[in-house]
């Protein structure tokens, strides 16, 4: 069932990125068809050309090699399935490329704050901030008309795409075996979408993969640091400003040795690309790349209060302390820029 399911999705979200919305009709025997669909699940680009211009002007992608990503290659499949990485039922998929990342957002707080509440101010803000570290999203889908498969959860209707920081790393010389990826988070909270979730439903792979602590710290030349926490305190001002919380900070570490010709996202290797292709450690023994992440949950949506009641019912927040999903985004934010600040060190 998972491999039909895969294959439906890859057909939906290809068909999604070929279509002009524009075309799209709906019809009374048209919704009901769609509506007894299972794995296969009509979607549509939202706001196609605000994210046409962002691509453009804001990432410098080029329409053509973009949509070249997510066409089939002979007997390669465009889209390749990644399993559930996340610890909020996520499914992932990877361009065969490995440029793009398509992420299903099957939360409705999570999509309906990000189509409703964050997305005119986001592209406005990556327009204007060509160098900030919040991951680039190239397009969002949705499904128009419901389904059997979405309201039973088994096909999600709503996704994001977006750059993948981790491209290249299966072209490095250890087949990305010395590459180090952390998911970054202020430690003094508790987390309720990764702590309440049953351990049966998160695998120890997804656990390894996702480290909540940098054993290290990031080595940068004065410049370099200076430079980094301007950028990050312009980001986080502006997710305070949206009222948003829980969001990390993920880094990714390898040898200087293991990056030699990979150019990843950063075919335009200007200066607001450096964090996406990758940064001189100050001692020359790494690359660090970085971007913020799981920016969808804002503060004032209904779910966040909602699990206020939940995780007091358990009794949890005496145990554990405050969560993050329960502070403002003003005290988020002041705990995130201290944690980014305790893992860099001026060489």
């Amino acid at each position: 069932m998972g491999n039909r399911r895969h294959r439906a999705l890859t057909k939906s979200i290809q068909d999604a990125l070929l279509r002009d919305p524009r075309t799209f009709r709906k019809t009374l025997i048209g919704r009901i068809l769609a509506f007894f669909s299972i794995y296969y699940i009509k979607l549509l680009r939202h706001s196609d050309e605000r994210f046409r211009r962002l691509r453009i002007e804001a990432y410098g992608i080029d329409d053509e090699e973009y949509r070249r990503s997510f066409c089939t290659q002979g007997r390669e499949a465009a889209l390749v399935p990644m399993g559930d990485l996340g610890f909020s039922g996520s499914t992932f998929f990877s361009t065969s490329d490995t440029k793009y990342l398509v992420k299903s957002l099957p939360r409705h707080f999570e999509h309906s704050f990000f189509q409703d509440d964050l997305l005119a101010p986001y592209s406005e803000y990556m327009k204007t901030h060509r160098d900030s570290l919040l991951v680039r999203i190239t397009d969002y889908l949705y499904a128009p008309i419901k389904t059997l498969g979405s309201i039973a959860g088994i096909t999600p209707a709503h996704h994001i795409i977006m750059e993948n920081v981790l491209s290249g790393k299966n072209n490095s010389p250890s087949s990305g075996k010395k590459w180090e990826t952390y998911d970054l988070k202020p430690v003094d909270y508790f987390y309720p979408e990764r702590d309440l979730v049953p351990e049966p439903l998160v695998s120890e792979d997804t656990l390894s993969r996702l480290a909540d602590e940098f054993p290290d710290k990031i080595r940068l030349s004065g410049v370099e640091c200076q430079a980094l926490r301007r950028v990050v305190e312009d980001d986080t001002r502006f997710l305070q400003e949206a009222n948003v919380v829980d969001y990390s900070l993920f880094l990714v570490r390898f040898p200087v040795e293991e990056g030699e010709g990979i150019g990843g996202r950063g075919e335009r290797r200007e200066e607001e690309d450096r964090w996406r292709v990758g940064v001189l450690s100050a001692d020359g023994r790494w690359r660090y790349r970085a971007v913020v992440l799981d920016f969808f949950w804002g503060r004032h949506k209904l779910h966040a209060q909602a699990m206020t009641g939940v995780v007091q019912t358990f009794n949890v927040v005496g145990r554990q302390g405050p969560m993050s999903v329960t502070t403002t985004a003003e005290e988020y934010r002041e705990k995130f820029l201290t944690m980014v600040e305790s893992i860099l060190e001026v060489v």
